[in-house]
């Protein structure tokens, strides 16, 4: 695993920045002190590049004649929707750059989902931050997750997952595009893809096999939107099951009845949630050690980010 720090985007005020309308932040210390030793943050606050200023009177997403608004708490007069849609505009350049960003959750500017819309003075959660639908929009292969999602177990492994997968992919378009790299790259990629959806990982799997020299280009930038979109559903007990039993597999004809027998139990254990992912993967690095297998020994399935964020411990 590369030690390089990867290039994330971050709301300022979750790396303590006093950006918020009030003058405060809304500092996370898992975000800095953990994932900050993997990532280099790329911080921005919409509202503040937009000229908007602190302290700044509150905004809110509000249903208006004119649609979906971003206006003032007190003042819905004051219409901040364009400021902050060409503020985000202006951004495409470092944005392409990133493997992933941490927006703010609930904010008029920043929340991913959820966001409160005022129809008829009634809130509703059903709105997105202008700026964080901007960046869904124009970006649909960079992964996004709020802050406050990142305390959910599955959610946290879903979204870092596909962060070091981008980064990888970046890595692998530094090069010169060939099918061969391409498929390459696929194939250390397949298990993690079928852990995630069955279905989706066969249709990457028939985008690679017709690659022709006159489609790659464009077969590699499909291939990238539908692998990002296959890996942004989180991955099932069931589907971790099925790639386990595949892995098992290839350790068929190297294992005596015994240790066939533990692995059969532990994999059992993992699918009644009795022990968490790390357990039937340790002991199917102990058994690959022993017994090296190419294909299995090329996939990031089994090791997809550093051993220390302690992912799988969790899952």
């Amino acid at each position: 695993m590369t030690t390089e720090h990867i290039l994330v985007g971050i709301s300022s005020c979750l790396l303590g920045q006093e950006v918020r309308y009030d003058g405060g932040h809304k500092y996370h210390s898992y975000i800095e002190r953990t994932l900050g030793q993997y990532f280099q943050f790329r911080p921005f606050c919409p509202e503040m590049a937009a000229g908007l200023g602190v302290p700044r009177p509150a905004v809110q997403l509000r249903e208006t004649e004119l649609g979906r608004r971003c206006v003032g708490v007190k003042n819905p007069q004051w219409d901040v929707t364009e400021q902050l849609q060409q503020t985000a505009n202006q951004q495409a350049d470092w944005l392409s750059d990133l493997c992933g960003y941490i927006l703010k959750k609930d904010s008029p500017s920043c929340g991913m989902e959820r966001v409160k819309v005022y129809v008829n003075e009634i809130p509703a959660r059903i709105g997105t931050g202008v700026f964080a639908d901007y960046l869904q929009q124009n970006f649909p292969a960079l992964p996004v997750e709020e802050e406050g999602r990142l305390g959910d177990p599955g959610l946290r492994e879903n979204f870092l997952q596909r962060v070091f997968v981008l980064h990888r992919w970046r890595q692998f378009r530094q090069q010169p595009l060939t099918a061969q790299g391409l498929m390459l790259f696929h194939s250390r990629h397949k298990l993690i893809a079928m852990s995630h959806d069955q279905n989706q990982a066969k249709i990457l799997g028939r985008l690679v096999a017709e690659i022709t020299r006159d489609n790659l280009a464009d077969s590699a930038e499909n291939y990238l939107i539908t692998l990002m979109a296959c890996l942004k559903i989180v991955a099932t007990r069931g589907n971790h099951v099925n790639v386990l039993q595949h892995i098992q597999g290839y350790l068929k004809r190297a294992l005596d009845s015994s240790d066939k027998q533990e692995l059969v139990e532990t994999i059992e254990a993992y699918r009644l949630g009795q022990v968490p992912l790390i357990v039937p993967l340790t002991l199917l690095r102990h058994h690959f050690r022993k017994q090296p297998d190419p294909f299995i020994e090329g996939s990031y399935y089994m090791a997809p980010y550093p051993a220390e964020l302690c992912l799988l411990n969790e899952i």
